[in-house]
């Protein structure tokens, strides 16, 4: 198992790592399965469940549609590594704590027997009938010791034991709501904590096995970002953290290390956050790319021709708000101009919507399979000498590249 050799390598002192994509956008996939020879894809509990989540998929229909992809550019389906991110009770925080957790069961159950692999056990929040104040660790730790259970007894297509994530996510999942000028490092006497009450708890549950496989715990080494800001990695305040795991078994996954530098992420898995979430630098990165698309084509197609895909894009959001209403806060104009540009990216939510599909088919219709003009592709997209598709690959793989690079 490819994260094995990866935890093997930091407890060897090797600056390895594995970039975890957490998209479910079909140019992000492919460009990741033409970069990584051992890709890692993620699909988080609110795109993908036994409800359908916001993509529609089940876990079974991820994998198949991953498998999709796979053999449309020749890519051996086997050499993936498919992750299921916060997993747990995240979709059901307003319910009944044991009817919220029979729903996870199901979900973990279904991830597994359909082929995933990695499974981050995510049971951080609050549900419905929790006393007030903050969630007891106890609580936490047996919750996912419960929904590990399901998962050591669900029969896996591809017969490969799940390998485990435990920890609590600090990151805002997608990004802060607010503009924030730092953010704390988790204490090494809080990650002492989960692991010693996450085991103990397995152990109760007779999973001493699958202990074994447990191979990471996400932390905050103190990145972030939000609508309109970064929060560099800075190496000297995470050393006691980086420091405390060298003893341990496991390796840190770092989520929301979206927009980092590439030498950001390169002192990240020299630091043991060997694990890289990345999703919304990723569809930024396309959204960012489809719209210097749609300036070409405002020049280059007739007015009653053309897509008219930014404007599509908006109007879906505007029908559809719950993906982005509470999270882009201000006055009206302010609001119009996250929907468009916002590092958080929530219009990643709105590119399976028919209307949104059906005006991106049209945008890349229109501009062909030809090279761009000189002028247009210098003017809006800074480079030259490339075709509608490749301008949406380079801006992903760009992204990408970094990851790959950090991770050795």
């Amino acid at each position: 198992m490819y994260l094995d050799e990866i935890v093997a390598a930091q407890k060897r002192g090797e600056a390895r790592g594995v970039a975890s994509v957490c998209s479910a956008h079909p140019f992000v996939i492919q460009e990741t399965l033409k970069l990584f020879e051992r890709p890692l894809i993620e699909a988080t509990c609110n795109q993908v469940n036994q409800f359908g989540g916001y993509t529609g998929m089940t876990p079974k229909d991820f994998v198949e549609y991953v498998r999709g992809i796979a053999e449309e550019i020749h890519f051996p389906f086997e050499r993936i590594i498919l992750g299921g991110d916060h997993l747990g009770p995240n979709v059901w925080q307003n319910e009944p704590a044991e009817s919220a957790m029979q729903k996870s069961e199901e979900m973990i159950r279904q991830y597994v027997e359909a082929g995933f692999t990695k499974i981050h056990l995510d049971c951080s929040m609050k549900l419905a009938d929790d006393p007030a104040g903050m969630l007891d660790v106890e609580v936490i730790a047996r919750r996912a010791a419960r929904l590990a259970k399901i998962a050591e007894h669900a029969e896996a297509e591809n017969h490969s034991a799940p390998r485990y994530v435990i920890g609590t996510e600090v990151p805002i999942p997608g990004g802060a709501t607010e503009h924030e000028e730092g953010v704390s490092v988790t204490k090494v006497e809080d990650v002492k904590q989960t692991i010693e009450v996450t085991r103990e708890a397995f152990v109760r549950e007779g999973l001493e096995s699958a202990w074994e496989r447990v191979v990471g715990i996400v932390v905050q080494p103190g990145v972030e970002f939000g609508d309109d800001f970064v929060l560099p990695y800075q190496a000297d305040k995470a050393m006691e953290l980086s420091k405390f795991i060298e003893s341990q078994s496991l390796v840190y996954e770092a989520h929301s290390t979206d927009y980092q530098t590439c030498e950001a992420l390169k002192n990240l898995v020299k630091d043991r956050f060997a694990i890289l979430k990345v999703g919304p630098a990723l569809t930024f990165a396309f959204r960012e790319a489809v719209f210097a698309l749609a300036m070409i084509e405002n020049e280059m197609t007739a007015k009653d021709e053309r897509s008219n895909i930014m404007d599509v894009l908006d109007d879906v959001m505007l029908k559809h708000p719950e993906h982005w209403k509470k999270y882009y806060r201000g006055d009206e104009a302010e609001q119009a101009f996250k929907r468009k540009y916002s590092l958080s990216d929530r219009a990643r939510y709105y590119w399976v919507q028919p209307e949104a599909q059906n005006a991106l088919a049209r945008l890349m219709k229109n501009l062909g399979h030809g090279v761009l003009p000189y002028s247009l592709l210098s003017q809006f997209v800074g480079e030259t000498n490339l075709d509608a598709a490749q301008v949406i690959a380079r801006k992903a793989r760009r992204v990408l590249e970094d990851y790959r690079f950090a991770c050795g």
